[in-house]
């Protein structure tokens, strides 16, 4: 009798790898981040990454991070970008993955989104106000912070396993 394969991921390697994935669609030069929304049967709702706006140009808005004009103001984050993108689908109860801690902004979204569960990679601004007041908030409305710390190291994508 055959058994099944046993070096299958996880579904949290799962989505986080969506996530990462979805990071890779980024043009920003510095920072790329994904995030991805799934329900609690486990069905992708949506993806996002972080990038300008619809209809405001990769090419013409700036992607400098210091000086008069920076990508600050224009950036919409890969979490707000994800629920933006679930297009008035319910997400009630979800869960978001991202690699990097939500900022404040993204942590209003999420919690009047009404996702229920933040898991995430790195918290490597844990010392910010931004990221201060978005624990605070987040714990407050009663959302769940998890940090993922994957049994495996990378995923490799091999598009040739089809041929």
């Amino acid at each position: 009798m055959v058994t099944k394969r046993e070096d299958y991921i996880s579904w949290d390697e799962y989505f986080m790898g969506v996530a990462i994935l979805a990071a890779k669609r980024s043009k920003d030069p510095n920072t790329q981040v994904g995030a991805c929304i799934v329900d609690k049967n486990n069905v992708i709702l949506t993806t996002g990454y972080n990038g300008f706006p619809k209809g405001c140009s990769d090419d013409e808005f700036p992607w400098d991070r210091e000086g008069e004009i920076t990508k600050y103001p224009f950036v919409v984050h890969a979490e707000l970008n994800a629920i933006l993108n679930a297009s008035g689908k319910d997400l009630s109860g979800s869960r978001i993955y991202v690699a990097l801690f939500p900022c404040n902004e993204c942590a209003k979204a999420i919690i009047q989104s009404g996702i229920k569960e933040v898991i995430y990679l790195s918290d490597k601004y844990a010392d910010t106000p931004s990221t201060q007041a978005s624990k605070l908030m987040l714990k407050t409305a009663g959302v769940k912070l998890t940090q993922m710390h994957p049994d495996i190291e990378q995923l490799v994508l091999d598009f040739k396993v089809a041929k």
